[in-house]
């Protein structure tokens, strides 16, 4: 029923697609309401539904630290980023570093979104697709290929403003599914919340901030939310795939209305899910003889599979469901065609012409995400695992637009060797932190490459535009 409503929003608006601009901007013409519960759907996907969960049931509420970094990432982002996306009129927000340095810090940042995002959304399909395929007793890759084609299709055809309004259908039905889960929970827990409090306490599983200065720690309050801020601007103002949301609305005030808006929204909706996981916890506690999940990441899977009434299995399917289609196809597509194709590849060709290389591209980079989402199936904490992945580039790309914003350095190709070097020097630190080598949590990772590309694309700029000048 979910998936047959998504083609209903696909042909709606689909046929109403003329160029890039209605495909991949809606023709700035999306209602707020509408963008920000697109923009929350994004940002929770399958990862909060899945992933939250599984985190309270093993291990404690102290993702919550992250809210407040996120939270302050997102007014930075809608005073600072927002306006200069809206004063070049930008359909992917790379232009901004071709009209503030030059193309090939352009085409450096449209790459490395594709190796970012690519990587993330993977994860965040694998995420829903394990879900979905545990509930309807599928293996992984029926529920991936199902997924796939039902994305590519919905996407290819309907566009943007297909993927807000649908977005803003997802983000109500995660809501709707995690206040009945909840309650269905709560009813099921003997001792109401006095005992499900008690058995949580006393397993640490409600432990909310940590103020220890230890490094080594990604989970402490000073490491969390150093993370969720960096890794707020750089997805809220650095990542096409979230930024596109917040560019199809009609004006810039609008638009950070928009975003400001999230903080009051999206919240709520992952406590909610934290709250689940916690109850499932005290669940299995109070149920030893219940067949227990065989791995934290299944146990919301596992509970709506073998707990759960039809009904209420239906609507955390069609939620889980509804996660698995809200793909980065759009806005990898808009990118690729706005900062590769149409300026290397094929210049001045006719819009029906890009609107066409634009549907096929989703095609291609919905096939690609399938097969990152194939081989994320060691992953054990996927939650924590995406924003790993997330701050290994992320920072390269968040370096690059602050040296724009901040500062008025000339710089252009030296702002790639700032990127490349980040990212080099961020996966040693990975690694080397991951043998046990060094000692520093995966958190600061994020804060170590914004500042490495910064300072390197500050240094570097000058002296490479020195070079590279005729004679």
């Amino acid at each position: 029923m979910s998936v047959a409503f998504l083609f209903v929003i696909s042909y709606v608006f689909g046929r109403e697609e003329k160029d890039t601009n209605d495909f991949f901007l809606g023709g700035r013409r999306v209602p707020s309401i509408v963008a920000c519960l697109s923009f929350v759907a994004t940002e929770i996907s399958a990862l909060t539904i899945v992933g939250f969960p599984a985190t309270a049931y093993s291990e404690n509420w102290e993702y919550v630290q992250f809210f407040i970094g996120s939270a302050v990432a997102r007014v930075l982002v809608a005073f600072l980023f927002i306006p200069v996306f809206y004063k070049y009129n930008c359909t992917s927000i790379y232009e901004f570093l071709r009209h503030r340095f030059g193309p090939e810090t352009q085409y450096a940042g449209a790459i490395f979104f594709f190796v970012t995002r690519l990587t993330a959304s993977g994860v965040r399909l694998y995420a829903a697709c394990l879900g979905a395929a545990l509930i309807m007793g599928w293996n992984l890759a029926q529920a991936l290929l199902m997924f796939t084609v039902v994305s590519i299709v919905f996407i290819a055809f309907g566009g943007i403003k297909a993927v807000v309004w649908a977005g803003a259908y997802q983000a109500i039905s995660f809501f709707v599914a995690g206040v009945a889960l909840l309650i269905y929970l709560f009813f099921q827990i003997q001792g109401g919340l006095t005992t499900a409090w008690q058995i949580a306490d006393e397993a640490g599983r409600l432990s909310f901030f940590k103020f220890d200065f230890n490094l080594n720690d990604p989970t402490t309050f000073w490491a969390g939310t150093a993370n969720a801020f960096f890794i707020g601007l750089a997805a809220f103002g650095t990542d096409q795939e979230m930024v596109q949301r917040l560019l199809t609305v009609r004006t810039r005030k609008t638009s950070q209305r928009t975003l400001i808006s999230t903080i009051v929204t999206v919240i709520p909706i992952m406590c909610l899910y934290l709250a689940i996981g916690t109850l499932l916890y005290v669940f299995y506690q109070q149920n030893p003889d219940a067949v227990q999940p065989a791995k934290a990441k299944e146990v919301l899977s596992h509970f709506v599979a073998h707990s759960l009434p039809v009904g209420l299995k239906g609507l955390l399917l069609a939620a889980i469901i509804m996660a698995s289609i809200d793909s980065p196809l759009s806005s990898l597509c808009s990118s690729f065609v706005t900062d590769i194709y149409r300026p290397l590849i094929r210049t001045g060709a006719t819009e029906k012409h890009y609107l066409f290389v634009s549907r096929i591209g989703i095609v291609v980079f919905g096939l690609i995400l399938a097969l990152i989402a194939w081989a994320c199936e060691p992953v054990k904490n996927i939650l924590w695992f995406a924003f790993k992945i997330f701050s290994l580039t992320g920072g390269a790309t968040l370096g690059v637009f602050l040296l724009g914003l901040l500062t008025k350095r000339k710089a252009n190709r030296g702002n790639i060797v700032a990127m490349i070097a980040s990212t080099v020097c961020t996966l040693a630190l990975m690694l080397l932190s991951h043998f046990g080598l060094i000692h520093l949590a995966w958190s600061w990772l994020i804060v170590i490459g914004t500042g490495t590309t910064f300072g390197l694309g500050y240094l570097l700029g000058p002296i490479m535009m020195k070079s590279n000048s005729p004679e």
